[in-house]
This record gives structure tokens, sequence and C-alpha cells, in this order.
């Protein structure tokens, strides 16, 4: 028998995407699987500060590859990825601070996956955006 799970209790809303938080009970895997999607389409509609600015940089393709952003990898919704090269950026701000074993725990799962993982501070891309983009330029 499939055990039952109420998503809302374990993933809270990013900042200022209130209206993005939703529960959904089910089976674990089809509500974790539903829940990430729509949870992921309301990011892409509602990205903070850093993630709206550092897209403006990595959209259409400006860095010679395509990058999609909010996307559900596995169990996880991650910031931006590039599919062509398997490379994975996560902007780490102020809700990463009490995260880090589990952050570490998801990009283990993630370079198991064959995905490599760049963290850029969130500080590094409001203070100097092209900085940023640099470095995730180095990882292409």
């Amino acid at each position: 028998m499939a055990r039952k799970l109420r998503l809302g209790a374990l993933l809270p809303a990013a900042p200022g995407a209130e209206r993005c938080f939703m529960s959904y009970t089910g089976t674990q895997t089809q509500a974790r699987t539903a829940f990430l999607k729509q949870r992921a389409r309301c990011m892409r509609h509602s990205p903070t500060h850093s993630e709206a600015l550092l897209w403006s940089y990595l959209k259409a393709s400006r860095l010679g590859v395509a990058f999609r952003r909010q996307v559900v990898l596995g169990e996880y919704i991650v910031d931006f990825l590039a599919p062509a090269v398997k490379l994975v950026v996560e902007i780490d701000g102020g809700y990463h601070t009490d995260r880090v074993r589990l952050d570490a725990v998801r990009e283990t799962r993630l370079t198991r996956a064959g995905y490599r993982v760049v963290r850029v501070s969130h500080d590094l891309v409001v203070r100097d955006a092209p900085e940023a983009v640099r470095v995730i330029a180095s990882w292409l």
C-alpha cells in the first residue's frame, strides 16, 4: 500500500512566492512529482531578485549553451540547468545558510546522477553579476 504524504509541510515557499505554496496529498511519488512540477512553474513566475538578474545573463544561449530555469531534476528543483552539458547552477542565499548538510546531500545526489553543480552566492550575483557569469562560464 502506498504511503500517504502531505508535501506542503516539507517544502516551504521561497521568499516572495507565497502563492506558490500548496499541499497535495496522494501517494508519495505522485504527490511529490505533481507538487514539484507545480512549484517549479510558480517559481519561474516569481523569481527572486538574484535569480531574475542572473537569468538576464543566461537566457537565449548567451553563454553558447541553452539554460532552463527552475527545473525539476528527480526529487529536486534546481535554479538553472544547462541540459546539453549537464550543468546545474544554484544561487546560494540566506535560505541555504541553515541547509548546509541538506545542500551537500543534494549536490552529492545530483553529481551521482551525472550533473556538475556550481554554486554562486546571492551576494556575488547582486554585487557583481558579470563576475558570477564568469564563474559559471568557467564550468562550461
